[in-house]
């Protein structure tokens, strides 16, 4: 019998060996015979929750961090390669730790008089019923169980909905996504349940717009040193760790710039924690409105444009007046804005990015256009899962 050594580990996970077997739950270092049994390697962890691999919040929990951060530089690295992009300093992978997580999105479906609630199992809709997680805040965690009894109230017999859960300043924001309240029983159940677990707010969404139930004092979350008010909803940094490093990554790319946009700001996750003088450019107008107000009161000079960046792009000459950009758009990319980008000439280029294929893509572009990829920071803020991301500095002219 013929065996192979896993030699690492393939976009959605499974190990990939020397002739290019692809082998489901392996870790590099394992051995696969040819019947398809593994001997564990030196890269081998024991996963700590019951529910992997069925699960689909995780698909990495067999393998050892070292395995993990070198699987996050793998992706990046070999989606410039396919850009024909030559490869950058490619600095150590930040990987926030277990239990950190911050923001996450459940589902739930009643049968009968049960709730399963929890992530969908992998490549389904299958929900799987969470009785513990590694991943959540624990905080968030601790509201799993009671709000099963609160949904079996709400959801209409084999009906679903999605759970929406962020940890903001005040405490766990929860978002009731496809389902609506109805009548005063159901009501005040919601209003009850938000009371007694301490949520910082409760909100409903049954598909015509969000409706807030529960909110003692307005939701806020700290960006840089101020609070933002924090709409239902609205995107937030997985991890706290995580938004650290990237914000560190984005600071030291810029550097003493002092006139600078921020490209797809968000609630200025960036934009918020840089000195001088910042354009913010943000297509949410919840979001753009948010960062606008929270600026104003703490008087910085920042300016916020509700701008769809898609599209709407700036030009060359609206660019070249900057002296640094920071870019951080979707799982999509900027390719429409990077168009304009390569041929501006602004000097710095801090590009945040959750798709290295993306990435690698626009990275091609601004190349093309005389800039150079200096260095990557990639980040592990989804831990155990295949998801990645980095920052990126690209700079002008020749190098040092």
């Amino acid at each position: 019998m013929s065996e192979e050594v896993i030699v690492r580990l393939a976009a959605r996970g499974d190990g990939v060996t020397q002739g290019g077997r692809f082998v489901p739950l392996a870790a590099p270092g394992d051995v696969v015979a040819d019947d398809g049994t593994l001997e564990p390697g030196v890269h081998r962890a024991v996963p700590p929750c019951r529910h992997f691999p069925e699960c689909g919040g995780c698909q990495l929990q067999h393998v050892d961090d070292e395995a993990y951060a070198t699987f996050l530089v793998d992706r990046i690295t070999s989606a410039l390669t396919a850009q024909d992009v030559a490869l950058p300093d490619v600095r150590p992978a930040h990987l926030s730790p277990p239990r950190t997580r911050r923001r996450a999105s459940l589902h739930a479906e009643r049968r009968g008089g049960q709730v399963l609630l929890g992530f969908n199992a992998e490549a389904s809709h299958r929900i799987v019923d969470m009785r513990e997680c590694h991943i959540l805040r624990p905080e968030l965690f601790a509201l799993v169980a009671p709000l099963r009894g609160l949904l079996a109230m709400l959801i209409p017999p084999r009906g679903r909905c999605e759970v929406r859960l962020a940890w903001c300043d005040q405490g766990a924001d929860m978002l009731l996504f496809g389902i609506a309240p109805e009548g005063l029983e159901a009501a005040e159940a919601v209003t009850e349940f938000a009371r007694v677990h301490g949520l910082a707010r409760l909100s409903v969404d049954d598909g015509y717009g969000v409706q807030t139930r529960w909110e003692p004092e307005p939701a806020t979350v700290t960006l840089g040193d101020v609070p933002v008010a924090f709409p239902p909803g609205a995107f937030l940094q997985a991890t706290a760790e995580g938004e650290a490093a990237l914000v560190g990554a984005v600071r030291e790319a810029v550097g003493s710039a002092r006139i600078v946009a921020d490209l797809f700001a968000g609630l200025g996750t960036f934009a918020l924690a840089l000195d001088g003088r910042i354009l913010a450019a943000e297509g949410s107008r919840d979001a753009a409105l948010a960062l606008k107000a929270a600026a104003g009161r703490v008087q910085r000079p920042l300016l916020v444009d509700h701008r769809d960046l898609f599209r709407r792009p700036y030009d060359e000459k609206a660019l070249g007046r900057f002296e640094a950009v920071v870019l951080d758009p979707p799982r999509a990319g900027a390719a429409e804005q990077v168009a304009a980008l390569a041929g501006c000439g602004v000097p710095t280029i801090a590009y945040v990015s959750c798709n290295p294929a993306t990435f690698a893509r626009d990275a091609a572009k601004l190349v093309a256009g005389g800039y150079r990829l200096q260095w990557i920071t990639p980040v592990g803020q989804f831990r155990w899962s295949t998801h990645v991301e980095l920052a990126a500095c690209f700079k002008t002219g020749e190098p040092e």
